[in-house]
């Protein structure tokens, strides 16, 4: 998910957890597969990003190190 441009609809299709370190917390916030997103903003200096996700528009913000382990896609 980290890189993920700004704006932009996206699926979740995934996760990478070979090395089994992902953080539990990615799956307990509703970060599941199909979960439909958008990247609200960036902040700088490698700073979280946020994240409008679901039906509900939920809204997190996520560690560009918890980013990393979601596997996206970008929709048309």
């Amino acid at each position: 998910m980290s890189g993920f441009p700004k704006n932009k609809k996206g699926k979740i299709v995934g996760y990478d957890n070979d090395q089994l370190k992902m953080p539990n917390k990615i799956i307990e916030m509703g970060l599941l597969p199909e979960t439909l997103f958008r990247i609200l903003y960036q902040a700088p200096f490698n700073g979280p990003m946020y994240v409008e996700f679901g039906d509900e528009k939920s809204r997190i913000a996520l560690r560009e190190e918890e980013g990393d382990y979601i596997i996206v896609e970008e929709l048309n």
